[in-house]
């Protein structure tokens, strides 16, 4: 079997450039790259539901706005099978047999659980179905047998927790799941950009992120106003890149040719660093260059959602067609893991022939 991946992202909002950064710009490389057998890209909409149970309509209308901004981002159909969660009806299933191999204790020692339980101030009161999240994503993830997923470091205890998963099952039953391996960014700025008021995490509700979507004037807005150093108050003061939200954008997106097309006075990065560090480079011209990086990034993933708005009906097409397509390989994962279990009893012939021996 050749490798595949499984990655997703849950539609509670358009997606951001912390998502671009993180993972979607990897996942179009990755896609293209040839290395991989089967490449599916899901919309968790079952695991939004988790923590937005009583407003299913956000969740309805944003899985639109997720699609539209897989496909500008470059996810092709043809290469990737882009699928809805809750048309397998299959995960749901494989779901409730794992819950079986793990403990209450084991997910509440879940780091990425306990942060994201702490976040959503669920202390006193936690939905069943947000706790067992973990549990959920085993299921998404070993259904289609990937043997990759692409995640950013908050994500590794989950995926340690499907590994865990795996071996008890292939132990206990038989070997028929495969453990999966996290493949991170390459580029460590990538791992999880700060929202651009400098808070460590984007958020939508606090407005905070810069959309796929977003205009170009939308942007230029946001950078203008990012956080920066809160000491540099003066162009002459020395600055600071730590915590710096300007200079951490700048790691992810810049290269080399933006300075030759945009800060042609600097050799690079590097030299751009040293000067603000020293004194004497002011934040508006590192935001405007940023701007500029910005705006040549996303300019063409903007053109191309404005193509695929024109034809809303032909995106359901995808992503029926890419749902079909997944629920018949979970299905046949599922017929596995039923006969390891022992509960395929319609389709064992020799169970059947050994209750007749026994009552003959």
């Amino acid at each position: 079997m050749g490798k595949i991946i499984l990655t997703g992202d849950r539609p509670t909002g358009r997606l951001h450039i912390g998502h671009y950064a993180g993972s979607l710009k990897r996942r179009v490389e990755l896609q293209n790259s040839g290395e991989y057998e089967k490449t599916y890209i899901m919309i968790a909409d079952a695991q939004a539901l988790t923590d937005n149970a009583d407003n299913p309509e956000k969740v309805r209308q944003n899985i639109i706005e997720v699609a539209l901004d897989y496909l500008a981002c470059g996810l092709d159909p043809e290469k990737s099978t882009l699928f809805i969660q809750s048309q397998i009806s299959e995960l749901c299933e494989l779901t409730f047999y794992y819950m079986d191999l793990v403990t209450v204790s084991r997910l509440q020692r879940n780091p990425t659980v306990k942060a994201e339980i702490q976040m959503r101030n669920f202390e006193t009161s936690i939905p069943v179905g947000f706790f067992t999240y973990p549990i959920s994503q085993a299921a998404d993830i070993t259904a289609f047998k990937a043997t990759t997923v692409p995640v950013g470091e908050d994500q590794l205890p989950m995926i340690e927790q499907t590994r865990e998963i795996v071996r008890k099952f292939n132990t206990v039953y038989d070997e028929v799941l495969v453990e999966p391996d996290a493949l991170l960014p390459e580029n460590q700025a990538c791992m999880r950009l700060p929202g651009t008021d400098g808070k460590a995490k984007m958020s939508k509700s606090i407005g905070n992120c810069i959309y796929l979507s977003d205009s170009a004037d939308e942007v230029r807005k946001k950078v203008m106003g990012m956080y920066t150093d809160p000491l540099h108050l003066q162009v002459s003061d020395p600055g600071h890149l730590e915590g710096n939200t300007v200079f951490i954008y700048l790691d992810a997106f810049c290269r080399q040719e933006h300075f030759e097309r945009y800060l042609p006075e600097y050799a690079g990065l590097d030299e751009l660093k040293a000067h603000y560090q020293r004194g004497g480079l002011g934040d508006v011209k590192v935001k405007k260059f940023l701007n500029n990086v910005l705006q040549e990034e996303l300019e063409p993933v903007r053109s191309r959602r404005k193509e695929y708005e024109k034809d809303i009906p032909a995106i359901y097409d995808i992503l029926k067609k890419g749902s079909g397509e997944a629920r018949e390989v979970a299905a046949q994962t599922l017929s596995d893991v039923k006969r390891a279990m022992k509960i395929n009893y319609f389709d064992d012939a020799d169970l059947i022939q050994a209750q007749v021996e026994k009552y003959r």
